[in-house]
C-alpha cells in the first residue's frame, strides 16, 4: 500500500475517534457553562429638593431657581425636604430666605432657609440675637476682604489720660451679617465694592458693649478671623464696658477716652 493512502487512513481514523469522545460526553450529560450577565439592584430613590443654581445669604427661593432630583434612600438625612415630607414645597418655599449659602445642585435643608413672611435682616438673625452696625473703612476692614458670614474681632483704639493711644479687642469671634458696598473707581479706571458699613450678630450684652465703645473709640477696627475658628465662643465682650462687680449696670461717664464710674477710673481697676 502506498504511503500516502497509509497518511490518510491514520487521519481519518484519529478523526473518528475525536469525534466519538465528544459524542459519548455530550450523551453522559457533561456539564454545560453558560454565561450571563450580572444582575445590578438599584438603590431605591426618593425626590429631593435641591437648589438648581447657587444662592447667597438673602436670596429669593422661586419655582425657578428649585427642583426634586432623585436621591439614594440611603443617603437622605434629617432636614433635607422631600417630596414624601413636604411635597407642595415648590408653592410653599416660593419667596422664603437663604439664611446661608447654597450651591448648585445642592439638597435644600430647612435649617438654611426662613419664612418669606419676615423681613430680610430679621429672618437671618438667629433666636436671642441682635443685629448692629458700625462703620468701617478698607483701613478698618480688612483691606475690604471682609465679607458676609465671615468671623471677626473688634478693637477699640482710644487715647489715655496721657494721650498715648490704647489698643483693646471689645468683642471677639462675632458673625458678620452683612457688608453694604459702593463701588469707588480707582485711578487707573477700574472699579472695586468697598463697604462702608458693616451690620454685626450680637447677644443683647455686646449690643451694649460696642453702643459704648462707639462712643469711646477714636476708632474701630475688624480684624479678620480665620474660618476654622468658626466653632469657637462668639459671647466674649469687654465686660467692664458693660457692668460693674455686683453685675449691676453701672452709669457710665466718659472722659477724655476713659470710663469714671463713681469717681474711679475703668483703667484703674
Amino acid at each position: 500500500m502506498k504511503p500516502a493512502r497509509i497518511i490518510i487512513l491514520a487521519v481519518a481514523v484519529v478523526s473518528a475517534g475525536v469525534a466519538g469522545l465528544l459524542a459519548l460526553q455530550l450523551a453522559s450529560g457533561g456539564p454545560t457553562i453558560i454565561q450571563s450577565d450580572p444582575v445590578v439592584e438599584r438603590e431605591p430613590t426618593i425626590n429631593v429638593l435641591v437648589a438648581k443654581e447657587s444662592l447667597p445669604v438673602g436670596a429669593r427661593l422661586n419655582p425657578d431657581i428649585m427642583a426634586w432630583a432623585a436621591w439614594p434612600e440611603g443617603s437622605v438625612v434629617e432636614g433635607f425636604i422631600t417630596d414624601q415630607n413636604r411635597p407642595d414645597a415648590l408653592e410653599s418655599l416660593d419667596g422664603a430666605i437663604a439664611r446661608m449659602p447654597i450651591f448648585n445642585g445642592e439638597p435644600i435643608r430647612q435649617e438654611k432657609i426662613a419664612d418669606s413672611s419676615n423681613r430680610i435682616m430679621s429672618s437671618l438673625l438667629p433666636s436671642g440675637k441682635r443685629a448692629v452696625a458700625t462703620e468701617i473703612s478698607v483701613a478698618t476692614g480688612a483691606g475690604g476682604f471682609i465679607l458676609p458670614n465671615d468671623r471677626v474681632d473688634v478693637i477699640m483704639v482710644r487715647k489715655s489720660e496721657t494721650n498715648s493711644y490704647l489698643t483693646e479687642t471689645v468683642l471677639t469671634n462675632v458673625r458678620v451679617l452683612a457688608i453694604d458696598q459702593q463701588i469707588q473707581e480707582n485711578p487707573d479706571g477700574s472699579k472695586s465694592a468697598v463697604g462702608t458699613t458693616a451690620t454685626l450678630e450680637l447677644t443683647p450684652d455686646q449690643t451694649k458693649v460696642i453702643t459704648v465703645a462707639q462712643q469711646m473709640a477714636e476708632r474701630l477696627s475688624l480684624a479678620l478671623r480665620s474660618v476654622a475658628d468658626a466653632q469657637e465662643a462668639d459671647t466674649g465682650a469687654a465686660d467692664y464696658l458693660l457692668s460693674g462687680s455686683d453685675g449691676m449696670p453701672l452709669v457710665q461717664v466718659i472722659k477724655t477716652g476713659e470710663i469714671v464710674n463713681g469717681g474711679t477710673s475703668a483703667a484703674q481697676k
